[in-house]
């Protein structure tokens, strides 16, 4: 569904600046616009060793329509403005949708595109990127060799341990994402053995707070995830699907959702639905761009930087 590109209200409730985020750790705190409201337990700070990480979302390899004809060139400026960078992030982390058909071409293209950072690259998959709604084993294969389950693994880097969750192979009402079961039990046993003040970072296509759910925008069971989380002091959330930054704190845990490096989608309950934002086309690269965050230990604030691709 595409939208009209003129509805003021939706262009006043989104504030386009980029199609990444660029987070630095330091002490365990995921920089944020909102971390430092929500990180109040201890955590362990002497096990942290300070490092950055770009996240960007929502290629959509193969999609060629009105919001964006050119899909690659975006993420390829996308791709350039990381390369760019003053300090070189350690690793990226791409949260999904890929491609936009998951065909073979299409994961070969965004392969090849994403390698040319060379830098390590760490996938969640999003519903675009499963063949046939309901098989993850083409998207495995290729981005995820070594996941456990439907997609589902973890890794630890600098005292930091991240989690890849998989809420894109079931839904209920309204589109609503799933973990389920098997997915959780496992996060559950890959949780336990850490101390309390590890700091922790959730990566999924779909929000796992209930973003807006009459749009699908959360995951059904998420809470479940997130109880799991409650005892860690450190806690960030990544997502992709909306193609736009939606914030939010919940106690110990910040939530980040991504811009696409594709095309923009409407806020919220502005418009019909999700879909598409049709802009003009000399206008779409004042809609994506790259978006750098800090966090210093001595700084009450956290620097912003947003850098456009127009």
């Amino acid at each position: 569904m595409e939208h009209d590109p003129t509805r003021r209200r939706a262009l006043q409730c989104l504030s386009w600046a980029g199609t990444g985020a660029l987070f630095t750790m330091s002490g365990g705190l995921a920089s944020s616009i909102m971390v430092e409201r929500a990180l109040a337990a201890p955590v362990n700070t002497q096990s942290v060793t300070p490092f950055s990480f770009v996240q960007i979302s929502d290629s959509h390899i193969g999609f060629s329509k009105a919001a964006n004809k050119d899909v690659i060139a975006t993420l390829n400026e996308t791709i350039g403005k990381i390369k760019a960078l003053p300090t070189q992030p350690d690793f990226i982390i791409h949260t999904g949708d890929i491609t936009h058909l998951a065909t073979p071409a299409q994961f070969d293209t965004a392969h090849q595109l994403l390698s040319e950072l060379n830098l390590p690259v760490f996938y969640v998959p999003g519903e675009h990127d499963i063949v046939d709604g309901n098989n993850p084993g083409p998207y495995t294969d290729r981005f995820a060799p070594n996941a456990k389950g439907d997609g589902w693994y973890s890794f630890d880097i600098k005292g930091v341990h991240f989690v890849a969750l998989v809420n894109v192979l079931q839904f209920v009402d309204s589109g609503l994402g799933r973990l389920g079961p098997e997915q959780l039990a496992w996060l559950k046993a890959d949780l336990a053995p850490l101390p309390a003040s590890t700091p922790i970072v959730l990566m999924s296509h779909f929000p796992l707070w209930p973003l807006y759910t009459q749009w699908g925008w959360g995951t059904s069971d998420g809470d479940e995830a997130l109880a799991l989380v409650k005892r860690f002091g450190s806690v960030t959330a990544l997502n992709g699907h909306i193609h736009q930054i939606q914030q939010h704190v919940e106690g110990r845990v910040v939530f980040h959702a991504a811009r696409s490096t594709a095309y923009p989608q409407p806020a919220p309950g502005v418009g019909l639905g999700p879909g598409p934002l049709v802009v003009p086309a000399d206008q779409l690269r004042r809609y994506v761009g790259l978006t750098s965050l800090e966090v210093h230990a001595n700084s009450a604030s956290i620097p912003l930087i947003d850098t456009t691709l127009a």
